[in-house]
């Protein structure tokens, strides 16, 4: 009886693996865990074939995402300086603080595409004047853009 069996997930499977990986498991496992739950199917040249084929469209998507990141980031750099308006108090101090939710609505209102607000990075603002905020807009693109904070 084979010691190992190879299969190919279907989906990600807990401290095992992640869709489309080939990976060894106990026959035992294979057999009344993976393969009836539609977890995993056996190694065969066409599954491997549609796993190659899975992949290569998977990096094709995510080269696509990469780009639109990274025409998005050149558009925020062409706008330059985002807005915020606050309530401030007589010394120049804000009521609260600009957050990254601000910051959002602000990017939104001049872009009209909507940004994550969870991606941006925003330093502690208190006051009146011009900071740096970052946003993440993909794993490898980054953008840096101005805001500044104008009392109404």
């Amino acid at each position: 009886m084979a010691k190992r069996v190879q299969v190919v997930l279907q989906e990600n499977v807990l401290s095992l693996g992640k869709d489309g990986d080939v990976v060894e498991v106990a026959p035992g496992y294979a057999r009344n865990f993976l393969l009836p739950y539609g977890k995993a199917v056996p190694v065969t040249a066409a599954v491997l074939k549609q796993v190659e084929h899975r992949r290569a469209k998977q990096k094709e998507h995510e080269e696509a995402l990469k780009q639109q990141a990274i025409d998005f980031e050149t558009a925020l750099k062409t706008i330059g300086r985002f807005t915020v308006k606050k309530q401030v108090g007589e010394d120049g101090v804000l009521f609260g603080t600009v957050t990254n939710g601000d910051v959002a609505e602000a990017i939104e209102q001049a872009t009209k595409k909507e940004i994550d607000r969870r991606t941006i990075t925003v330093p502690e603002i208190h006051g009146v004047g011009k900071y740096k905020v970052e946003i993440k807009l993909h794993a490898e693109v980054t953008a840096e853009i101005n805001v500044e904070v104008l009392s109404y």
